[in-house]
């Protein structure tokens, strides 16, 4: 295997998707070279993050006020109730233990209620979880698609600040994956914009998160023969085209 095919490998041996030939021939080739080894630092690192799963807890609070307004009103017994029912109604009049009674059930009765309404959340919350969760495995499958594919092609560079990017690039896959390694985080308010460059036309690719100094992001649409892409700090929910200065400029790989 020549070295300029070895160069490619570095996303297949991240997703440990190599046979054992390749795999030791590679492994050969990294200790020789520095800069293969580094894309598969930041290729696995990245592909460890993707698989995280997403999970939502649901807020105790609501559930322990219930049991407590439970717990603070004692239901008494039907003989008992049947009684003072009886005293009552000779008596002509309502008595306390009528009064708790009837406090007693909307206590059950708002009980009721708060535990289906409890039940409606959770079940709203799962599938949120559950659309995000396929989300982001689509998005993995589809990223780790475009980092093994055979024909992926790698172009790295330094950013503003120290950080390092790295693009790869599939013409088979039409697609373009950016990884991050040491971004700032952008201002408050604002998030990092990836734009394709079509031959000066700046058209939008995605955006990255604004919590994450690290990742790998799958550039939103076809590379289309876009001969680059560009990063810029825009508001918040991204921008229909560039409001700032390029934080950075990136050729793609030929």
């Amino acid at each position: 295997m020549s070295t300029a095919e070895l160069h490619t490998l570095t996303g297949a041996y991240a997703l440990h998707a190599l046979p054992d030939s390749e795999r030791h021939e590679f492994e050969r080739h990294l200790d020789d070279c520095e800069a293969c080894a580094q894309e598969v630092r930041e290729l696995s690192a990245t592909a460890a993050r993707l698989g995280l799963a997403v999970s939502v807890q649901p807020p105790h609070e609501l559930r322990a006020r219930v049991l407590r307004e439970i717990t603070a009103v004692r239901q008494e017994s039907p003989a008992h109730a049947r009684g003072s029912s009886a005293r009552d109604e000779r008596s002509g009049r309502t008595g306390r233990t009528g009064r708790w009674s009837a406090y007693a059930l909307a206590a059950c009765v708002a009980a009721a209620a708060a535990f289906g309404g409890i039940a409606v959340w959770q079940n709203q919350v799962a599938q949120d979880a559950r659309h995000e969760a396929d989300h982001a495995q689509r998005q993995s499958e589809q990223l780790a698609q475009v980092l093994s594919a055979p024909d992926a092609r790698t172009s790295s560079g330094e950013l503003a600040g120290g950080a390092r990017g790295t693009v790869v690039v599939s013409q088979s896959r039409d697609r373009a994956v950016f990884l991050a390694s040491g971004m700032a985080r952008p201002p408050g308010g604002k998030v990092y914009q990836l734009w394709f460059n079509d031959s000066g036309t700046m058209r939008s690719a995605g955006l990255m998160n604004p919590s994450a100094t690290d990742g790998a992001v799958l550039l939103d649409g076809p590379v289309d023969g876009a001969s680059g892409m560009g990063i810029t700090v825009e508001p918040a929910g991204g921008s229909e085209r560039p409001t700032s200065d390029p934080v950075a400029l990136m050729d793609f790989p030929a």
